[in-house]
């Protein structure tokens, strides 16, 4: 007689012990991470992507923020062609960029001043540090005073040295240099914090070995210091680069965007057409947006892309 096979049948009656879990249980470690960050990704698509997404559309029409929108195309980019108003906008925005990028190196001479061991550094690193907590308008307020062509201190200076009293903000050829020294003095301290930072990180075995070669002075600077210290250059360059593309608080504060309109900028023009004017051209305004935001997004890719380049070179 032929011998029974008793060992249980391996059929779908069987369940192996993962299949009883459920699927929220398997993949809870793959879930984990994504749970975490819904919050935060809820809140940039909420408050960041929809109004970017927002202003792209209301840029093609027609509105004064209470009756209904009225589409008119590429209308409002057309008549930015021939606004002279958003012409000095622009170069004053240029002028921000090149000349706000002073404050890196100007940061970076400071922090390797700090980083020296000095006899009273900490008051030296607490004056320094003073302008990155202040508040823009304190700054915008200070400055307007230190440029007053009655008391201010500037002329005071001037005066001691035989010249004559400089209205700064008064002058349409110098009121947005002005402005941007007065931007420069905390984004200098910035600047500084960043590159402390980045010094306290420097190889001392890699400045030691440059030492036994010979290395000093400039040449220790250049090929073993400033290398190390990438990361914060990188960046000190995309918030400096920000902070010029979206100044608009201290040319509130200092001029108005006076005199004359002179010393405008984009965000300050589109903040005048969208809010300040007669009318509350609400689409001119946007289109003034969507421009600046165009410029910006052109430099943060940029970045982007050379700090993937660098991760995937390092790798």
């Amino acid at each position: 007689m032929a011998e029974m096979n008793l060992a249980p049948e391996t059929g779908s009656s069987a369940t192996s012990p993962g299949a009883s879990e459920s699927w929220l249980r398997r993949n809870r470690q793959a879930l984990a991470p994504w749970l975490f960050l819904a919050p935060g990704v809820i809140f940039f698509l909420f408050y960041v992507i929809f109004p970017i997404l927002q202003s792209f559309n209301l840029s093609f029409y027609r509105w004064d923020g209470l009756g209904d929108p009225q589409f008119i195309g590429m209308e409002n980019y057309r008549e930015l062609m021939d606004d002279r108003a958003f012409e000095v906008s622009l170069w004053n925005n240029l002028k921000w960029l090149l000349l706000y990028l002073l404050a890196i190196p100007a940061g970076l001479f400071i922090a390797l001043f700090l980083n020296q061991t000095v006899t009273g550094i900490r008051l030296y690193k607490s004056l320094f540090f003073f302008p990155f907590v202040i508040s823009q308008v304190v700054v915008g307020l200070v400055f307007s005073w230190f440029y007053d062509p009655t008391f201010g201190l500037l002329n005071q200076v001037l005066a001691w040295v035989g010249l004559g009293p400089i209205n700064v903000l008064g002058d349409p050829t110098l009121v947005t240099y002005g402005i941007i020294i007065a931007g420069l003095w905390p984004q200098t301290a910035y600047c500084m914090i960043l590159y402390l930072t980045g010094l306290n990180a420097v190889d001392p075995e890699q400045v030691e070995a440059a030492r036994l070669d010979g290395a000093k002075g400039a040449k220790m600077l250049w090929y073993v210091i400033i290398p190390q210290l990438r990361p914060a250059t990188f960046v000190a360059f995309v918030v400096t680069i920000i902070g010029a593309l979206r100044s608009f608080d201290l040319i509130s504060i200092m001029t108005n965007g006076g005199p004359f309109g002179s010393s405008r900028v984009l965000s300050f023009y589109m903040f005048e057409k969208a809010l300040s004017e007669y009318g509350f051209r609400m689409g001119y305004g946007a289109a003034i947006a969507v421009v600046l935001f165009l410029i910006m997004l052109c430099f943060i890719a940029y970045f982007l892309w050379s700090m993937y380049q660098d991760d995937k070179g390092g790798r």
